[in-house]
């Protein structure tokens, strides 16, 4: 299916937008758009021009040549004309024209309370405003969509109202009514049987646009579709006000791949991982981890239960194979983890082991005796890897091969100056390339002094260390086992402009903790490089 048949419909550029934390620039805007284009949505509904200057911007610079869509079509929204004022007279309706935008999709009242109480107007003016502007933007050219807002709450007020508005904006010439759950406290069986009900009586298109408070806005917009309705409307990531909007990731996840439903382009449903991502950044937001389809942890398998079947094969605990919506599959190496799991992880490294069982065995012992101390490699696949290449490496005497450099010690001072001024200094001793090193760094904190010490320290026999920076830094206190005991957990990642890496350390002691997960950090960066003589 594609356009005409059935509608995918993002509003992450207009609801979207109202989720607490987010403000787009018009930059951003635009940005976001052509990632909606790239996915394959059908329509992008990219805000309320004359209503708020930053969305007219947004049109006009779009209609100007900035904007330029393969698979979406620009929607322009808005409101009816007021209460008791001529279409043709309304600013706001006027607005809409002159962003150029070829679809607009308009807000009415399809509740008798809020057409009453917050309108403060009659049901017929109501019905009239409906009519007048639909007719009014369809003789301009513009094809229309009418949001019925608070469609369902309004239901159950007055079965028969809703229709009419149904009714009225179809008479006018509308392609789809949407019928909102506005308040998003519908559920999926009260829901399908509304849809269902509304599709026998209404002569109009039905579309479906679910909120999230009550967790069910995806399930209600599935439900819906399977009652019928055949124009669904989502943001990207679930963004939106309150809980936010039905995510529409996992509703397009849902439509092609578990309802047969090609809503999509081809090659389209692939990109749904890479844009969600990158509309999380363009948001400023951390991407959730846990989504469905998208998330990094979507397809990740921690017990070693699991990661024996998918050993043998990967579709006994995977729902769909996850490179059709552009994911991975993941191996969390864990506690719970079994040789099946750490020779699946190793493979996913590029350091196969499935062929040295006593390393499998020593690996899971070992990682069993950290995790017992404190040690998580779940969220640090750079340490994992140096682990496993440790014990590949590990002589049947028990000896190891030299690394590439041998820290001898390191000793940081903190100097807090009378003035309030902190002064920290990180020195590090060390062998590489057969030379003797001390080096001594000064940083804003301890680890950014011992960072800067230990590469530095470094940099003359592996210069491409002067490549690498930390770019985060987490701490997590561990409860002890003593109950007033406790240790620090550090995660660091680390980049080279080329790839990120995330290394862990844990000690009692948060310096001892950092240097650790430093030291490997260092260590992964170097993998394969021979010493400069």
């Amino acid at each position: 299916m594609q356009t005409d048949d059935f509608h995918v419909f993002d509003t992450t550029l207009r609801d979207g937008a109202q989720r607490e934390g987010i403000t787009y620039s018009v930059a951003d805007k635009l940005a976001v758009a052509r990632l909606l284009d790239q996915v394959g949505v059908g329509f992008v509904e990219g805000g309320w021009p004359g209503a708020l200057p930053k969305d007219t911007e947004f049109f006009a610079r779009a209609a100007d040549g900035e904007l330029q869509l393969r698979n979406s079509v620009l929607v322009a929204f808005g409101a009816t004309r007021k209460a008791g004022v001529k279409v043709h007279d309304d600013p706001q309706v006027r607005a809409l024209l002159d962003s150029r935008a070829p679809v607009v999709t308009l807000v009415a009242k399809s509740d008798v309370w809020h057409v009453e109480r917050a309108l403060r107007t009659t049901l017929d003016e109501n019905l009239a405003m409906v009519r007048d502007t639909v007719a009014f933007l369809r003789g301009e050219g513009r094809r229309v969509f009418v949001d019925c807002e608070h469609f369902f709450d309004g239901f159950t007020h007055d079965r028969d109202y809703g229709i009419r508005v149904l009714d009225a904006a179809a008479e006018a010439g509308a392609d789809v009514g949407v019928m909102c759950d506005t308040n998003g406290g519908m559920l999926p069986m009260g829901l399908h049987d509304v849809v269902s009900e509304v599709r026998r009586r209404a002569g109009i298109r039905l579309g479906i646009h679910t909120q999230d408070d009550t967790g069910c806005a995806v399930a209600n917009t599935l439900a819906a579709v399977d009652a019928g309705a055949t124009h669904v409307q989502g943001t990207a990531n679930g963004y939106g006000e309150r809980a936010g909007n039905a995510n529409l990731f996992s509703v397009i996840g849902g439509l092609v791949t578990k309802m047969g439903l090609d809503v999509l382009p081809d090659g389209c449903l692939a990109e749904m991982v890479r844009v969600s991502h990158a509309v999380a950044e363009i948001a400023n937001l951390g991407q959730d981890t846990h989504a469905p389809y998208v998330g990094a942890s979507a397809f990740a398998h921690k017990a070693g239960l699991h990661a024996s079947a998918i050993k043998v094969s990967p579709e006994l605990y995977n729902h769909l194979d996850p490179s059709v919506v552009g994911n991975d599959q993941r191996i969390l190496v864990t506690e719970m983890a079994g040789r099946a799991s750490v020779e699946l992880k190793s493979r996913e490294l590029g350091v196969d082991v499935a062929g040295r069982p006593e390393v499998v065995g020593r690996v899971v012992e070992t990682i069993k005796d950290r995790e017992a101390g404190g040690w998580s490699y779940e969220a640090a696949d750079a340490s994992f890897e140096l682990l496993l290449r440790d014990e590949l490496d590990t002589a049947p005497d028990g000896s190891r091969p030299p690394m590439p450099f041998h820290v001898e010690s390191y000793r940081v001072i903190v100097d807090r100056r009378d003035d309030g001024e902190m002064v920290t200094e990180a020195t590090v001793r060390l062998t590489a390339a057969g030379q003797r090193v001390i080096s001594t760094e000064e940083g804003n904190g301890p680890v950014n002094a011992l960072d800067r010490a230990l590469r530095k320290a470094l940099e003359r026999s592996f210069p491409q260390l002067a490549k690498m920076e930390l770019t985060d830094y987490k701490v997590r206190i561990m409860p002890g086992r003593h109950g007033t005991d406790a240790v620090t957990r550090v995660l660091i990642e680390t980049s080279d402009r080329s790839q990120e890496w995330t290394t862990v350390g844990v000690h009692g002691n948060v310096i001892e903790a950092s240097w650790l997960a430093l030291h490997d950090a260092v260590r992964y960066g170097l993998l394969g490089s021979t010493p400069s003589l």
